[in-house]
């Protein structure tokens, strides 16, 4: 039985943005092959401060990673090392701050940039330092990872629809079509990974606003999509909330935890 699978967080993406333009998402959904909820991302609603709610399912105020400027390693327990711990294969294509998270912190891209090491959280990583690295070419590293190591967990971060929110901001086309273009390298691979045995779970950190910015309480900040895709959902009508992503996560792979979770989301 296969208990594997891909959580992508497309940073940045406003769940209204998601709704009207991500259209091999949606098509989907009418086909009842996958199910979209909305999530209130936790607050501050900022990078780094979620990735760590993403990924422990500890709110920003309690773990104390509380701005993008914390550079160090989480004091909680992860997706990642629970996973490990348990003898699990991990891996992740993502901003160099998950790196900083859940291996070593501080990142050295000519260190850790690409990883393979056993021994930490993260085995194996493909991370990247700059905001406007191409999505495209983030979902090929990804993808490397997957047909290479077969983690049992794989993370898959791009950062271009949030790059171009802070250059255009929420209500712009190239904002709209950076969340199209992300649907569109999605489209290339879920139907592979669904064959392959993944549960597939598409989600955001935080959404975007019309200052070029966000961290704040404004719906449009905190709405963000969480698109779930597999037969180990129920796909019936609940309310999640981001703190229960890893949880829902660890469930999936079958692993002890102690996070909670959404129980009406999973058929387990």
């Amino acid at each position: 039985m296969s208990n594997k699978v891909i959580l992508v967080v497309l940073d940045g993406l406003n769940y209204q943005v998601a709704r009207n333009c991500m259209g091999y998402l949606n098509g989907l959904l009418e086909q009842q092959r996958a199910t979209l909820y909305p999530v209130q991302c936790e607050l501050p609603s900022m990078s780094r401060p979620l990735y760590e709610c993403i990924l422990t399912g500890v709110r920003p105020i309690d773990s104390g990673i509380v701005n993008n400027n914390i550079v160090r390693l989480s004091n909680q327990d992860s997706i990642f090392s629970l996973a490990k711990s348990q003898g699990k294969v991990t891996a992740a294509a993502a901003y160099h701050w998950v790196s900083e998270l859940y291996n070593i912190a501080p990142y050295n891209a000519i260190r850790d940039r690409v990883t393979k090491d056993e021994s930490l959280n993260i085995q194996y990583g493909c991370f990247y330092h700059w905001d406007h690295y191409p999505d495209e070419a983030l979902f090929l590293d990804a993808e490397h990872l997957r047909r290479t190591y077969q983690p049992d967990f794989l993370l898959i971060h791009p950062m271009n629809i949030d790059d171009i929110g802070h250059k255009h901001g929420l209500d712009s086309r190239q904002y709209r079509n950076s969340a199209r273009g992300a649907d569109i390298h999605l489209s290339n691979y879920i139907d592979q990974w669904l064959e392959d045995g993944y549960q597939i779970i598409v989600t955001s950190d935080h959404g975007m606003n019309n200052d070029l910015s966000h961290g704040g309480i404004l719906p449009e900040e905190r709405e963000v999509p969480f698109f779930v895709i597999g037969d180990k959902f129920t796909h019936q009508e609940c309310q999640v909330n981001q703190t229960d992503i890893c949880g829902i996560v660890c469930q999936l792979l079958g692993i002890d935890h102690n996070k909670p979770y959404t129980q009406e989301l999973l058929a387990l």
